[in-house]
C-alpha cells in the first residue's frame, strides 16, 4: 500500500518539530519518500518546497495525508470534490478523521485508508 514511486502530499506540515505532521513529514522524508508539505504558513520544510494548498501543485496527487482536525480534515475533503481534484488515495492519520470525512470519501468515490498512522504501515 505505502509505494516509494508514490508522492505523498502532507496537509498542515510544518516546521515545529514538536507538531505530528512534523513528525510525519520528516519520517516520509528520511525514509525517502516522495513527501510534499502542504501549508500557506510555510515557506520550506527541511530544505523541501511548501506549496500554499493543493491547487497549488501541478502535478499528479497520489496521496493526501492529513494530520488536521477531524473538521479542517472534513473541510478539505469538501474543497477536494468540488474542486474535482484527482486524488488516488486519502490517508487520515488517527484522530484526523471523523464520520462525515470517511463517508464523504465513500459517497464520491475517492479511496481512504481511515484511523491508521502512516509511520507504522510503512514500516510493514
Amino acid at each position: 500500500m505505502i509505494n516509494k514511486e508514490e508522492n505523498y502530499l502532507v496537509v498542515w506540515a510544518s516546521n515545529d518539530t514538536n507538531k505530528y505532521w512534523y513528525k510525519v513529514f520528516n519520517d516520509l522524508i528520511s525514509n525517502w519518500y516522495k513527501a510534499i508539505p502542504i501549508n500557506p504558513k510555510e515557506k520550506e520544510i527541511l530544505k523541501q518546497k511548501v506549496y500554499n494548498s493543493l491547487l497549488d501543485f501541478k502535478w499528479t496527487i497520489d496521496n493526501i495525508i492529513f494530520v488536521t482536525q477531524p473538521k479542517v480534515t472534513e473541510t478539505i475533503i469538501q474543497n477536494i470534490i468540488k474542486e474535482k481534484l484527482k486524488v488516488k488515495n486519502i490517508w487520515m492519520q488517527p484522530w484526523s478523521d471523523n464520520e462525515k470525512s470517511v463517508n464523504l470519501c465513500n459517497e464520491n468515490n475517492l479511496h481512504c485508508t481511515s484511523n491508521s498512522c502512516i509511520m507504522i504501515e510503512r514500516k510493514k
